[in-house]
């Protein structure tokens, strides 16, 4: 069940391959998050002394639920991964010139996950051209809805 999505990543960016990543959050976290108070729009994926961090992401905290704690909503979070997940972003990120992207927040077995996403960045006119290909579709549905 999906939490929050970055729709602007696949507007930006080919995603080439998708990763499940768990968070290091804190309980005021967990219970914005459940609320549905977070925001993955402006946030990205940041390599930081031997460990993956999210940074951007905003997450509000609930009023009743950080009543001892000054909460950062933007604060920096680690990324929980296994080493040969790390090992392979780092050397496609170095040497092909690939970038990763946060692509949405879920719930798996209970807990918080992240997909992240291995992504080439796009240029302008595959924009056009992703968003001519997805406007015919929605035409296309639309014809074949009438026609029945």
């Amino acid at each position: 069940m999906s939490i929050a999505n970055n729709k602007k990543a696949f507007h930006d960016y080919f995603i080439e391959d998708q990763i499940q990543a768990g968070l290091v959050l804190d309980g005021w976290e967990v219970k914005a998050i459940r609320a549905g108070r977070v925001q993955l729009k402006e946030s990205y994926i940041h390599w930081k002394k031997d460990a993956f961090y999210l940074v951007g992401c905003h997450i509000t905290a609930l009023p009743t639920a950080s009543t001892h704690v000054k909460p950062d909503p933007v604060r920096q979070r680690k990324l929980l991964l296994k080493q040969s997940e790390i090992n392979k972003l780092i050397g496609k990120t170095e040497r092909a010139g690939y970038t990763i992207v946060p692509l949405n927040l879920h719930y798996h077995r209970g807990y918080i996950k992240m997909d992240i996403g291995l992504a080439k960045g796009k240029k302008q006119h595959d924009k056009r051209q992703s968003m001519k290909e997805a406007d015919w579709k929605r035409e296309k549905q639309r014809l074949m809805k009438n026609e029945r």
